[in-house]
């Protein structure tokens, strides 16, 4: 008999959980100063992708791929200046969101993890400039 350990995905119990993080993180993106100006005027579309992202990244269904293609993170945010305070507030909101979506052990810990190992490789901008590094 072998041993395959839950994926994030199977220990949440499925996507309603994720939807609950991302609703609750974007609550704080929204009234951010440092955050907000990186995101549409709209934020609906954000929002869905970073849900299908975390879906698919924590073992759900692949619709993100399906739809956008491999992630490419790094790639995908380059565009917006990400410098140690903006990576700060965006993981300081998202370990909040965990919280308050009510993820449980070991889910919340390999989530915390991800998020900040993550957002620290998307850092881009030496802090207090917007030229690329």
């Amino acid at each position: 008999m072998s041993f395959k350990p839950q994926s994030v995905y199977e220990l949440l119990g499925g996507e309603e959980p994720l939807g609950r993080l991302v609703d609750a993180f974007y609550d704080k993106v929204e009234r951010d100063e440092v955050l907000r100006p990186m995101y549409p005027a709209e934020l609906a579309e954000s929002k869905r992708r970073l849900f299908l992202f975390l879906v698919q990244f924590f073992g759900g269904p692949a619709r993100y791929s399906e739809e956008r293609g491999h992630p490419r993170l790094r790639m995908r945010h380059f565009p917006f200046a990400i410098d140690r305070q903006a990576r700060d507030h965006w993981l300081k909101h998202m370990c909040w969101a965990i919280d308050e979506a009510g993820i449980a052990e070991p889910a919340r810990a390999m989530m915390r993890d991800y998020f900040e190992r993550s957002s620290a490789f998307l850092i881009n901008r030496p802090d207090g400039s917007d030229t690329p590094e």
